[in-house]
């Protein structure tokens, strides 16, 4: 989830300062005390949009804790919090984090799809004409070939996330974990860098949802 969608579903509008601090608090923990041989390509990704995440939201709460632990600047010179609230850099200035953000957008629609959330998904993607109506149309084909779709560490891998990275628009592609393997149904979507940047958060439109075209 993004940061508001996570403070939407859980309705913590009134403790979102609290939500925000606690996983910055994760992202310096994730940082700072995993050990090296304990580290791998899975867990690199979580901490690069984790961090990315707390920075969009409030870029504040990192810039003045690197500063802090840099060796490099002096403690005295650490900007106060007030003059270190400048706007955060573009959310797609750091590609690992803003792939793996573009990979949870993708992958909730999953989820959602997964589930027959259909009034959620309008939310996310109804002004693309992608009402209730056109995503239940678009997933009965899937339904009437598949029981379900998978929602667990397989099916949010990377092997079933494919995106082609142009300069200013990526085409990706989620692939469904259905219960057969045969992986052939999917949502292909494209993202505007810009207007990503502009927004603070991945701007995924959806292109199509049903088999891949060989």
């Amino acid at each position: 989830m993004t940061f508001s969608e996570l403070i939407g579903d859980y309705q913590l509008a009134r403790s979102e300062g609290l939500v925000l601090r606690y996983l910055s608090d994760v992202y310096k923990t994730l940082g700072r005390t995993v050990p090296e041989r304990a580290r791998n390509e899975e867990l690199e990704d979580l901490t690069e949009w984790l961090g990315e995440l707390v920075r969009q939201t409030d870029s504040s709460l990192l810039d003045e804790w690197e500063e802090l632990i840099n060796p490099d600047v002096d403690p005295a010179e650490v900007r106060p919090r007030a003059e270190a609230s400048a706007p955060p850099r573009p959310v797609t200035g750091n590609r690992r984090a803003f792939r793996v953000l573009v990979r949870n957008a993708m992958f909730r629609r999953v989820e959602l799809a997964a589930f027959g959330r259909w009034s959620a998904l309008e939310d996310l993607d109804g002004e693309d004409g992608w009402d209730a109506a056109a995503w239940m149309d678009a997933m009965a084909g899937y339904r009437e070939e598949y029981d379900e779709i998978g929602t667990g560490p397989a099916a949010r891998g990377p092997d079933l996330f494919m995106v082609e990275e142009g300069a200013r628009t990526w085409q990706v592609r989620q692939t469904f974990d259905d219960p057969e393997g045969d992986r052939d149904w999917g949502i292909s979507a494209r993202v505007d860098l810009d207007a990503s940047d502009e927004a603070g958060e991945a701007v995924v439109t959806i292109l199509e949802v049903g088999p891949h075209q060989r």
